[in-house]
């Protein structure tokens, strides 16, 4: 009955000896490990439970030699080249006082996780953009006037230096004004239509060539077997472009921009889950985002140059948004990554 009960658990649950061998691993446990028991009974705990900073095995394990449980929360394990993130709860148990068996709980949180951070990204998205939306409509409008009034002025003037600073008046705020609708974002409803995602990124590569240093090679690794989207195709060639050209700038004129794309199953974004979504990473080895920077590079108006406007990532982010998909990036030196989420199954979205 014990087995039976531990067999349909949800949770990895694990039991070694006092020389941490494993004796017994449920069916959960092999799911999370990627392995079947009879290759993982007898292995050690040192070996199942490979960790970036060795952490578990440094300071948590040798505290169960001195009977105390433990518990270690979103532990980075590395399993078969890949990376999941778990809780873990360890009880020593006893026989005649003494160390038997150590019993190892797993919950894996990656899921739970990922999905806890898109929502406060999602979040912080429809927040600055409302914020900004009320800036902006209220910067227009005293700007649409400043505007009128130079006009007027340089109409009544007949000196042509004075007509010069009218002229300086009247530029400045239609680069004003530009920057305002830029704020605002898209105001145009999408056009949607079945199209290739390979199109689209194509179409990119081949804006970005024309403008890149020649030191820049742009790469493409395509799954040709991913189906068409029902997308509006200039809102995305436009995300696209915003991301590869940061990441243009960001390996200045030397260094290397990988396009690549994947299907992605059982995707949650939002509140919603997919059954198939497109992944696309757009892959740089520059010198990666400064990690104070990282909460922040979807919010208008933050870049990490001093030429930048900081709204080309805010209004990328805001075109995939309305196609249901969402944005991220994770950042180091020499690699930086922003994977675009795109549903494939819009209609058969569920929550």
């Amino acid at each position: 009955m014990h087995k039976k009960i531990l067999d349909h658990l949800n949770e990895a649950i694990l039991l070694f000896d006092k020389d941490l061998r494993l004796t017994y691993i449920n069916p959960a446990g092999e799911m999370l490990l990627a392995d079947s028991a009879k290759h993982l009974l007898g292995q050690t705990a040192h070996k199942l439970f490979k960790t970036a900073h060795n952490t578990l095995f440094n300071d948590l394990l040798p505290r169960l030699y001195l009977l105390e449980p433990l518990v270690d929360r979103e532990l980075i394990l590395e399993r078969l080249s890949q990376s999941i993130t778990v809780n873990l709860s360890a009880t020593p148990l006893l026989e005649d006082g003494k160390l038997s068996e150590i019993l190892i709980e797993l919950q894996q949180v990656d899921r739970h996780l990922r999905i806890t951070k898109e929502e406060q990204l999602l979040a912080q998205q429809n927040t600055s953009r409302m914020l900004v939306r009320g800036l902006a409509h209220e910067i227009k409008n005293p700007l649409g006037g400043l505007r009128g009034a130079a006009q007027l002025l340089d109409l009544e003037l007949q000196d042509p230096e004075l007509k010069e600073y009218t002229q300086i008046i009247i530029a400045e705020s239609d680069r004003l004004q530009d920057l305002m609708d830029k704020m605002l974002g898209p105001n145009k409803p999408a056009h949607k239509s079945q199209l290739n995602i390979h199109e689209v990124l194509e179409r990119v590569r081949h804006l970005v060539t024309v403008e890149a240093a020649h030191g820049i090679m742009l790469q493409t690794n395509y799954d040709p077997s991913i189906p068409e989207i029902f997308a509006d195709k200039n809102q995305l060639i436009q995300a696209i472009l915003n991301i590869v050209r940061n990441a243009v700038q960001a390996v200045q004129n030397h260094g290397v921009i990988t396009m690549k794309t994947r299907v992605q199953r059982h995707m949650t974004i939002g509140r919603k889950r997919y059954k198939l979504t497109v992944k696309i990473d757009i892959i740089d080895n520059g010198p990666g985002i400064k990690p104070e920077l990282m909460g922040q590079i979807f919010y208008p108006m933050i870049t990490g140059r001093a030429e930048g406007t900081g709204l080309g990532l805010s209004i990328a982010q805001s075109l995939i948004n309305q196609h249901n998909g969402l944005i991220e990036c994770e950042s180091e030196p020499g690699n930086t990554v922003f994977s675009i989420y795109l549903p494939l199954e819009t209609n058969h979205a569920n929550t």
